[in-house]
């Protein structure tokens, strides 16, 4: 069977992401019961240098599996790479997307899928890009949405002259979720926090996915901030906009302890991937397109 190991993967990804735009999976999780029907969405494939587009299947705590590829020139599906589902799935392709499809759901389903294809970056060496990735749940269990809140997380002092907020998501099926962040000043409009602003880090652990937003503003800066979380049952925004110089509201001190040591080690490991990366891509320079 065909595979990568999945934290040579993960360090590619992490590196490749700074370089080029991801292909699009818009569904983060799918839940369905056994015996359903399931199609996975890959957007953005006109991105690709050449027509193959690969998908494949990651299981938790195993490596990368390579299901199929599809010729997006003609619509032909190449299988043989040994997976030992491989007559569960088809593909579709669409105009500058494809679709992987089972049928009919099984509990052995469940794992995590992502789309893949050869990109040129026109110094004549090609590199893989991917998408984000999307999680089947095979459940009886009903979707339930996210309770969300924000929280100030720590003071200037402790962060080195930027102030952070703390969103918080919890209570959720399925677990993962996505967070996205929004600001304004006084009463004027919403608008996205621009990337030289702030930088977003997030916390895993169980029953609740915590982002701390890192801003860089002057002291004299008032803007408001709202977190909204995606997640497969909908769209759920916090219901308040703190400002980040306001006194913090009360939180159990152990989460803030916790989330706030844990801030540090992710800044430490985000360095670490950024290097891995850089080292693959290494590996990876004047190498052909071919199947991995």
């Amino acid at each position: 069977m065909l595979s990568l190991p999945a934290a040579a993967l993960c360090c590619l990804c992490s590196a490749l992401g700074s370089m080029a735009a991801e292909l699009i999976q818009k569904d983060l999780t799918l839940t369905r019961r056994v015996g359903g029907k399931v199609s996975f969405s890959c957007r953005g494939t006109d991105q690709c240098d050449g027509s193959y587009v690969y998908w494949y299947q990651k299981r938790d705590n195993e490596a990368f599996t390579l299901i199929l590829l599809i010729d997006g020139s003609n619509g032909e599906i190449y299988k043989g790479f040994n997976h030992p589902q491989e007559d569960d799935f088809s593909a579709v392709h669409k105009q500058n997307s494809v679709e992987l499809e089972i049928q009919k759901v099984k509990l052995s389903h469940s794992a995590s899928y992502y789309c893949s294809c050869w990109r040129d970056d026109l110094h004549r060496y090609y590199y893989l890009i991917f998408g984000s990735g999307t999680k089947l749940y095979v459940s009886d269990v009903q979707v339930v949405k996210p309770v969300v809140s924000v929280y100030p997380a720590a003071s200037r002092a402790h962060l080195e002259g930027r102030s952070s907020l703390l969103c918080l998501a919890s209570a959720m099926f399925p677990p993962l979720v996505q967070f996205s962040w929004k600001r304004r000043k006084d009463s004027g409009p919403l608008e996205d926090v621009p990337s030289a602003e702030g930088e977003q880090l997030q916390l895993r652990e169980s029953g609740r996915t915590a982002a701390i937003l890192l801003v860089h503003q002057r002291e004299d800066s008032r803007y408001k901030y709202r977190c909204s979380v995606h997640h497969e049952g909908g769209a759920v925004e916090a219901p308040t906009e703190p400002e980040v110089c306001t006194p913090p509201p009360p939180l159990p001190s152990q989460h803030q302890v916790k989330l706030l040591c844990l801030l540090y080690t992710v800044l430490i490991v985000k360095s670490l991937v950024y290097c891995c990366g850089l080292s693959l891509l290494m590996v990876l320079r004047n190498k052909g397109p071919s199947t991995i």
